[in-house]
């Protein structure tokens, strides 16, 4: 009998003491990335936009940011906590490992980094600790600490995963180094457009931006493609705009600090094609519009 109702407790003990895994992806995913310079941030935002079957197997859209073309597609394996990506690039397919929350302090994993300022092979990496911390909901989370392995010469800096939104650097650099001074780190991640996560170290609070009025004048532009120039009219109360290839890749960035009604971009150096133009204004809302460029 004595076996039998020490087996109990132990059963129960190990039961309570587990700790059930929260999946990253969520119906609707928004993470805030903020960037600093000399004591100026930028905030940028990219969020999950959809869902689509590729191979029969089901993905997340992430759109937003430099992920504007739609190409990057986010799956996750619950049972097995791993979290993948997909990239669509000129039709060609690549699927990508991001994280495995299922690791063990020792365990190691190859550091991938896909169209990100990162390396997109980035070495072996160890897991060096997990640690239980509390998020917005008050609620304990694991935080994973993974360090260059010995034998890793491509990676010099560590990297922080928590459960439930990934990396406290860009969601597609699970090997990146968060720094707000550096290429920049998480301020706020939101599930269903509730508040998960929060770092006010540099931004005065966190605001959801899936809400945006579609009516408002960040919507209402025009765009005429001359010789050599983009034209966008109305651009009055935006403070950034951002020119992509339609695979994601920022060639250009100008900033408006004069609030023109019309602003040209130079496109001499851009052959003819199909581009991405994301405008942001002083609040921090933002949309993306593809033109042509002649």
């Amino acid at each position: 009998m004595r076996k039998i109702i020490l087996f109990v407790i132990l059963a129960f003990n190990i039961l309570c003491n587990a700790q059930e895994y929260t999946p990253l992806l969520d119906d609707v995913n928004e993470w805030k990335f903020t960037t600093c310079f000399m004591g100026d941030c930028i905030n940028d935002v990219y969020f999950t936009n959809g869902d689509t079957l590729v191979n029969n197997k089901n993905y997340k859209v992430l759109d937003g940011y430099h992920y504007i073309s739609r190409s990057f597609l986010l799956r996750e394996e619950v049972v097995e906590k791993k979290v993948f990506l997909l990239t669509i690039i000129n039709e060609a397919q690549r699927e990508y490992l991001l994280y495995n929350f299922s690791m063990e302090i020792g365990d190691e994993i190859e550091m991938l980094n896909p169209i990100t300022p990162f390396p997109e092979s980035g070495g072996m990496y160890t897991l060096t600790n997990i640690e239980s911390l509390p998020l917005v909901d008050g609620a304990n989370y694991n935080h994973y600490y993974l360090s260059p392995s010995p034998n890793n010469t491509t990676s010099s800096w560590d990297a922080v995963w928590v459960e439930g939104l990934g990396s406290l650097s860009i969601i597609t650099a699970p090997g990146g180094a968060p720094n707000f001074d550096g290429v920049g780190e998480l301020s706020c991640f939101f599930k269903n457009e509730d508040l998960f996560y929060s770092n006010l170290e540099r931004v005065p609070d966190c605001e959801t931006q899936l809400g945006v009025d579609e009516n408002s004048s960040i919507y209402n532009f025009k765009f005429i493609s001359e010789e050599n120039n983009l034209k966008i009219i109305n651009t009055i109360g935006i403070s950034k705009i951002l020119l992509y290839t339609i695979e994601g890749k920022l060639i250009l960035t100008s900033l408006n600090e004069s609030n023109d009604p019309i602003k040209l971009l130079d496109t001499t150096n851009y052959s003819s094609g199909v581009y991405i133009v994301k405008l942001t204004n002083i609040n921090g809302a933002f949309s993306s519009h593809k033109v042509i460029i002649n």
